[in-house]
């Protein structure tokens, strides 16, 4: 996010809030300019290749050995007690996570013009961290439902058995789209995001990707290697986002050694003094 210029009777709210939606978008596409964003690109794809491998490992053995046997085990679909089940699910649906990003963006957007000086500095950095947790669940939602529409993969029990190897290449249908799971996609992609910018909250997200995953299983919407590929892609396309930003000089800084470490952000008291400044009359 960019500071943008200050609001004045001149230029007016508007003015002022259209030309710092465009400074900030303008920051996220730049030419890439830290000094050590090869050894953190380098980094990203050593890392992204070697998980890959194993998950993809870990994947096929999942198909073969147990995805067969694990939906024969859940509940029938349907279910009446599984509606705290449901409940749960919903907290992983991609849609939900994308929209409230997209609305607390915009309401940094709208706030901003409003302030200047620190309080203004503040705001900007935690619009600059919602923003990059916004693209980090984007990005691979996106990829997944690419893949999603090429593999075309049943879903359990469609075609009336528990076949996993049940395949309709180029099928873009939701019957076949099963592979990976999009809620494990963007609740793997938005736990990493989160403990990327905040590490003291990754117990917490891990506990939240594991809930997310198993209500998948439970409700019989994907197969166990579905919800691993999508918690591989979900990382490893929130990996890719992270090292964007930090390529910018944006939420992140890089080590010697290409390590991605968060830059200090605004806390709480940061932020209460903050919205108290913008919605003083």
């Amino acid at each position: 996010m960019s500071t943008g210029p200050a609001l004045t009777p001149a230029n007016g709210y508007f003015t002022t809030l259209f030309a710092f939606v465009g400074s900030s978008l303008a920051r996220l596409v730049r030419a890439p300019s830290h000094s050590r964003r090869a050894e953190a690109g380098r980094r990203w794809a050593r890392r992204s290749l070697a998980l890959t491998a194993l998950v993809a490992v870990a994947i096929v053995m999942l198909m073969v050995g147990l995805d067969a046997i694990e939906i024969g085990l859940m509940p029938p679909r349907g279910t009446a007690s599984l509606w705290p089940v449901r409940i749960l699910t919903d907290f992983g649906k991609s849609t939900y996570l994308l929209w409230a990003l997209a609305a607390l963006l915009v309401l940094v957007a709208m706030l901003a013009p409003r302030l200047r000086g620190h309080g203004r500095a503040v705001l900007i950095a935690c619009g600059t961290r919602l923003a990059f947790v916004f693209f980090a669940v984007l990005l691979p939602v996106l990829a997944g439902e690419v893949i999603k529409g090429i593999v075309g993969r049943g879903r359990p029990f469609v075609g009336g058995v528990a076949n996993p190897f049940n395949y309709s290449l180029f099928a873009w249908s939701e019957s076949y789209a099963s592979l990976p799971s999009g809620h494990a996609i963007a609740s793997a992609a938005l736990a990493f995001a989160v403990s990327a910018v905040w590490p003291r909250a990754r117990p917490v997200m891990i506990v939240y990707v594991i809930a997310i995953c198993v209500s998948r299983l439970v409700l019989l919407a994907h197969h166990p290697s579905d919800v691993v590929a999508g918690a591989l892609v979900g990382v490893v396309g929130a990996m890719f986002v992270r090292y964007w930003f930090a390529a910018r000089h944006l939420a992140f800084t890089i080590r010697a050694d290409g390590t991605i470490d968060p830059l200090a952000g605004p806390s709480p008291e940061h932020l209460k003094r903050v919205a108290r400044g913008a919605f003083a009359p």
